[in-house]
């Protein structure tokens, strides 16, 4: 074969292998279209089951306008790539609903049309640094009855709930009608008539609020049934409710209602009447409350003689006129480290103010499954409630407290199967009357149950978190605390579908370099530590030579000794040891670094290809071998 045949061939051969790959790429799309494989370690691209179910139930078609001022970010890449993940996560369930949801992208221009339409659909518009424009970022969801809701912005720093975010908009436009809450109390959080004050008592704040959001209802503390359209009960101090009321409760939750309930071993904010013939300042009694015959049945454990103290958590509180202010162990500021930031309902809201809470624990054979929202620090312990009946001076707690390193679930998520408290049927009526068999009593839940359960009522009431001002003769609110937040949270949570409250925080799109971040660490703690051997002996030589200039005869003398003068130089000498020191720990980061990045870019870059013809001289050699 000649060298231009041979030319001829390889020419030939290049272009049949372009032919080919184009024709690959065309093939690959034709037969592929719309599969896609989420290798994240999160699986940021996959949405989960229950936004999938939301999804599934929508009858209407929901119209969704994402604005996002693409042009005016060009300067951010951060928020560009979490604007692109926002893009993908809306596109992604638009191409699962069909036509059920209807995507538009819109990057509104100053002063446009589109830019007047985000206002009225009461999208913030935020003036970043380096952008010429306010900038959009929000989204605006509308149903066939004209409903709006919208997410004003996305925060970057709320990424673990973008999921959560669309899916609770998309839920609440599928299915428009507000929520109805029902509230058990017993302690008077509605306002109402107060006895002991002879005046019209306010209504808690914390019960406004979810007036606002909720269509709520009190039931009373006595009932024998729950209207159907209530979706969630708010229980708050139960106290010693009878058997027909918490056989109700019981069926209510079975049958997949959804349940807040606060109890407490003492609730300072309720206030019994003073049996008559007892003497005004003696000890309160009747302050817990418990629901034992459903949490028994239930596998929940809690105490209400037991009320968590804490030495890290405490509290600071005045200690009345003229008294110095004392740490209360057992008034706790609960902070981001001892909150689920997982979970919707605490994350991101701040601190929560509490007052002797108690704690909860699951039974082993129990079938729920508890997730904690709300902990103590292990730097706690527990103390019996009637030690606080009567507590002049919170500074004894102090007294002999020791931690045992264990943290205590203060309030808690349980879901999971559950029977009936119940099982040999309804509660005997109060006429004696033998109970008619009920047919229709649900034994176990056919699905999981969800319930919140807090073990402190006080958190509830206003001192705690927020304080009341009178303006004009309209009351502002200034929240100091997250607890009305918390409630709120919870509420919207558990009235969700199940399918909403399935949707849990996700991983973060943002990996950070790991490795490079522990190099870093570890070099500083170096440099702190080389640093600090400097500044002592920088002191060590200050107090030779104030001992040397103290010795001297002539001590009024400003002229250096010969000693002082060696102590100095030794000084100086041993400096730049240690600055020499200083400038290797920086350079040894800075090497350690650069090798570990071409460590990646090695792996990164050849890795793949030697892969690729290992595998192709592996299957040469084969070949070869079976030939022969």
């Amino acid at each position: 074969m000649t060298t231009t045949s041979q030319r001829r061939i390889n020419a030939s051969s290049l272009v049949l292998l372009a032919v080919a790959f184009i024709a690959a790429v065309i093939l690959s799309n034709e037969l592929f279209r719309g599969w896609r494989i989420d290798l994240t370690e999160n699986n940021l691209y996959t949405l989960s089951d229950g936004t999938r179910r939301i999804v599934d139930k929508i009858d209407e078609p929901i119209n969704l306008y994402f604005y996002y001022s693409d042009s005016a970010t060009e300067n951010i890449p951060a928020l560009r790539s979490y604007a692109q993940r926002v893009r993908e996560m809306l596109t992604e369930i638009a191409s699962i609903a069909g036509d059920k949801v209807r995507l538009q992208v819109i990057d509104p221009q100053p002063f446009s049309e589109e830019e007047d339409r985000a206002a009225q659909f009461g999208l913030q518009a935020v003036q970043l640094p380096n952008t010429p424009d306010a900038v959009y970022f929000g989204l605006a969801g509308t149903n066939s009855v004209d409903d709006q809701e919208t997410i004003a912005f996305f925060q970057p720093d709320k990424e673990e709930f973008l999921e959560y975010d669309i899916a609770r908009l998309l839920s609440t436009l599928a299915e428009p009608a507000r929520p109805v809450i029902g509230l058990v109390s017993g302690i008077p959080m509605t306002g109402g008539f107060d006895p002991a004050s002879g005046q019209m008592a306010r209504p808690w704040m914390v019960w406004q609020q979810a007036g606002q959001l909720f269509e709520t209802r009190n039931l009373g503390t006595s009932f024998a049934s729950i209207d159907d359209d209530i979706g969630v009960l708010w229980i708050v101090q139960p106290k010693a409710l009878d058997e027909a009321t918490q056989y109700a409760i019981d069926q209510f939750v079975l049958a997949g209602g959804k349940a807040l309930i606060f109890v407490d071993p003492v609730a300072e904010l309720d206030q019994p009447e003073t049996p008559a013939g007892m003497p005004a300042g003696m000890p309160m009694q009747g302050q817990s409350s418990d629901l034992p015959t459903l949490f028994k049945a239930w596998g929940i454990n809690y105490s209400s003689s037991d009320v968590v103290t804490d030495a890290q958590l405490a509290l600071q509180l005045s200690g009345g006129p003229g008294g110095a202010p004392v740490r209360h162990f057992a008034y706790l500021g609960i902070s981001d480290a001892q909150l689920n930031n997982d979970d919707v309902t605490v994350a991101d809201i701040g601190t929560l103010n509490l007052a002797l809470a108690g704690h909860l624990t699951v039974s082993d054979d129990s079938a729920l499954t508890m997730e904690p929202l709300i902990s103590s620090s292990r730097n706690s312990s527990t103390a019996t409630s009637a030690r606080f009946s009567y507590l002049p001076d919170p500074a004894t707690l102090q007294d002999g407290f020791a931690a045992d390193g264990n943290s205590r679930i203060i309030g808690a998520r349980l879901s999971g199967k559950l029977k009936t408290a119940f099982p040999d049927g309804p509660p005997q009526a109060a006429d004696d009357e033998a109970p008619e068999p009920s047919a229709t009593q649900l034994m176990e839940s056919s699905e999981d149950v969800n319930l919140i359960v807090v073990a402190d009522v006080d958190m509830l009431s206003d001192r705690l978190w927020v304080q009341i001002q009178s303006f004009f003769g309209q009351q502002i609110a200034n929240a100091f605390a997250g607890n009305g937040a918390f409630v709120v949270n919870a509420l919207e949570s558990l009235s969700g579908s199940s399918d909403l409250i399935a949707v849990r925080s996700r991983g973060t799109f943002a990996r950070p370099f790991t490795r490079v971040e522990e190099l870093r660490v570890q070099a500083d703690a170096r440099y702190r530590e080389t640093e600090q051997r400097l500044q002592n002996e920088l002191s060590e030589t200050e107090r030779r030579l104030g001992e040397l200039q103290a010795s001297r005869e002539d001590s009024g003398n400003l002229l250096l000794s010969d000693e002082q003068q060696q102590e100095i130089d030794r000084f100086i000498d041993q400096r730049s040891q240690i600055r020499r020191d200083l400038r290797a720990v920086r350079r040894d980061l800075d090497r350690s670094i650069e090798r570990l990045g071409t460590t990646l870019k090695v792996i990164n870059i050849g890795l793949v290809p030697f892969l690729i013809t290992l595998i192709a001289l592996l299957g040469v050699a084969r070949r070869k071998g079976r030939a022969r």
